[in-house]
């Protein structure tokens, strides 16, 4: 059977049709990474509503210096505390995540060179033990509080840090196998 020069144009016409459209969607789906820079932007956005929400915190909290006892004021500046590692997790997310999925950052030499080195697993781990650490500033004022809460509820405080812990620890094992995977 014999294949004329018509059939053999066209199957190459088609070829090239078909690469096309490969290269088209190719450039659409990395082009829609730029559609995360609207997240990144709305982050920016609550962490200055975050910030106003801190400074009315702390004014609170100068205002009160001297009713508080000592319990009220160590409460109060872990909730400070708190603030500041959420907004940190805040920053860190919008910053690891801009790097690592939409451009790398032209000031690559000054002050945010230490930002390449902040890959998907690590960002992970990083955000996981943040929420740790955020998980056990909320837990301890629980406990300052404790005659707040009944035995269930601390009992299921304590539950939900736990399950924080072990999955940052399960995290940080896995890509720890991981990593050795990749050097092999």
């Amino acid at each position: 059977m014999a294949i004329d020069a018509k059939t053999v144009v066209f199957a190459l016409e088609m070829l090239n049709i078909m690469k096309s459209l490969e290269l088209l969607v190719e450039r659409i789906i990395l082009s829609s990474r730029w559609l995360l820079v609207i997240f990144y932007l709305g982050l920016v956005a609550a962490l200055a509503l975050y910030g106003i929400s801190f400074a009315f915190k702390l004014f609170k909290i100068a205002s009160m210096v001297f009713v508080y006892d000592d319990a009220q004021m160590i409460l109060a500046m872990l909730g400070l505390i708190d603030a500041a590692l959420v907004a940190s997790l805040i920053v860190m997310v919008m910053i690891s995540g801009y790097e690592n999925f939409v451009s790398r950052f032209d000031e690559g030499d000054a002050e945010v060179s230490f930002l390449g080195k902040l890959d998907s697993g690590s960002l992970k781990i990083k955000v996981a033990s943040s929420i740790v650490a955020i998980s056990s500033i909320h837990l301890l004022q629980i406990f300052l509080n404790a005659q707040q809460y009944s035995s269930e509820q601390l009992m299921w405080a304590t539950i939900i840090h736990l399950a924080f812990v072990v999955s940052a620890v399960l995290l940080g094992y896995l890509e720890q196998i991981m990593t050795a995977l990749k050097k092999k």
